[in-house]
C-alpha cells in the first residue's frame, strides 16, 4: 500500500483468524487512517468481521475517521499544534 512518505507491505496467515470472527483493530496512533483502512481490508479479505477500532491517541486535525466505517475509540485526542 501506498503512503504518504513511501510504501509499505502487510500480510496475514489465511488461517489466523477464524471466518467470522468479530475483530476490535487496535493501535497506537490514529493519524491519516491509511494504515488501519489496509488492516482492515485484510482482515475482511480472511473472513473477518470488523467492529471498530480503538487508539491510544487521535490527531485529530489529520480527519483519519473518514477513512474508517466502523465506530471508533481514542483515549486522547489532539488538536491543532
Amino acid at each position: 500500500y501506498v503512503l504518504e512518505y513511501g510504501s509499505d507491505r502487510l500480510e496475514v496467515h489465511q488461517d489466523a483468524i477464524p471466518v467470522g470472527s468479530r475483530v476490535l483493530m487496535v493501535d497506537d496512533l490514529l493519524a491519516t487512517g491509511g494504515t488501519m483502512g489496509v488492516s482492515s481490508r485484510l482482515i475482511e479479505q480472511v473472513g473477518g468481521i470488523i467492529v471498530g477500532y480503538a487508539y491510544l491517541i487521535e490527531l485529530v486535525d489529520l480527519k483519519g475517521r473518514k477513512h474508517l466505517d466502523k465506530p471508533i475509540f481514542s483515549l486522547v485526542t489532539f488538536e491543532g499544534e
